[in-house]
């Protein structure tokens, strides 16, 4: 089972190269933490604020590639934890076809910022992290 989450705080510390990104349940008191890195941290920051690079970066261009190709970002999906490593994919819609794609979470979350696409987390990862 899914739980709909979302991005509830970006801990952003320049001194340090890991960074944290806090998700909470949208209708329930959960929340956990992720590790990311700097790069994304500033992505996911960036892309809230709306603000826009002279060039696109590479969250941009993903956007842009999906978009291009007449999809849409349907869901992000945080499906499993191992070693305390947290997977992730990009449920894509695109011509009543929903696709899946690998990827890192704070990836997912970059390229989600600023959008109305969901987060989800199965409900074993919740119940991994927070017990």
């Amino acid at each position: 089972m899914e739980v709909q989450m979302e991005l509830s705080r970006i801990i952003i510390t320049e001194t340090s190269d890991q960074q944290i990104i806090v998700l909470k349940e949208k209708f329930g008191e959960r929340s956990f933490p992720i590790v990311i890195g700097i790069n994304e941290a500033f992505a996911i920051d960036r892309r809230i604020k709306g603000i826009s690079t002279p060039r696109p970066l590479t969250h941009d261009l993903m956007a842009a590639l999906i978009e291009r190709l007449a999809g849409q970002l349907d869901k992000i999906v945080i499906y499993d934890l191992r070693d305390h490593t947290f997977f992730a994919k990009l449920v894509i819609r695109r011509a009543g076809e929903l696709i899946e794609v690998d990827c890192r979470p704070s990836d997912a979350v970059a390229l989600g910022a600023g959008t109305e696409a969901p987060i989800f987390v199965e409900e074993s990862v919740l119940r991994d992290v927070v017990g």
